[in-house]
């Protein structure tokens, strides 16, 4: 129980980026609705739905994309030799799978811009708000990274 304390400690850093990635998501919508008649550009009905099918497309591949590329994370997080702390480690691992995911919350906000209606907006919010969460930072993800490179360095002394 003691050593679980100093790990959640350690991930202060990584839940604030994922705190940032959730403000961004609420200034998108903010903006959004403050701004209306500012920020919206009239597009063809035809051109947006073609765009909105294009996000979309690109939202699907995303999703299991960016949980592939933690998963790989993860793992070059736990063999790859080197002196960088686990901590950096799944910091870089987490950024990088958030990064990925909030580009779909970018896309309703886009989308917004180009004229379409807030449902698009709440929708791509919302599925980046999912991505968000089932990519925020797991203690279990961490501790497995943490013992990995302890075990390298008992077996590299030996």
């Amino acid at each position: 129980m003691t050593e679980q304390k100093p790990l959640k400690s350690d991930l202060i850093l990584h839940w604030l980026i994922v705190t940032s990635m959730l403000c961004l998501l609420i200034v998108y919508n903010v903006v959004c609705h403050v701004m209306v008649a500012d920020i919206q550009i009239p597009l063809e009905q035809q051109q947006r739905v073609f765009i909105r099918t294009i996000f979309y497309i690109i939202a699907i591949i995303l999703f299991p994309l960016a949980n592939l590329i933690r998963h790989i994370f993860i793992r070059l997080n736990e063999t790859m030799p080197g002196k960088t702390t686990a901590k950096y480690r799944y910091l870089l691992t987490l950024i990088v799978s958030l990064v990925s995911i909030e580009i779909v919350g970018l896309f309703g906000f886009i989308m917004f811009i180009l004229g379409d209606a807030f449902n698009t907006l709440y929708i791509f919010s919302l599925l980046a708000l999912l991505g968000v969460f089932i990519h925020r930072p797991k203690l279990d993800e961490y501790h497995q990274i943490i013992e990995a490179l302890r075990l390298q360095k008992l077996n590299a002394g030996s």
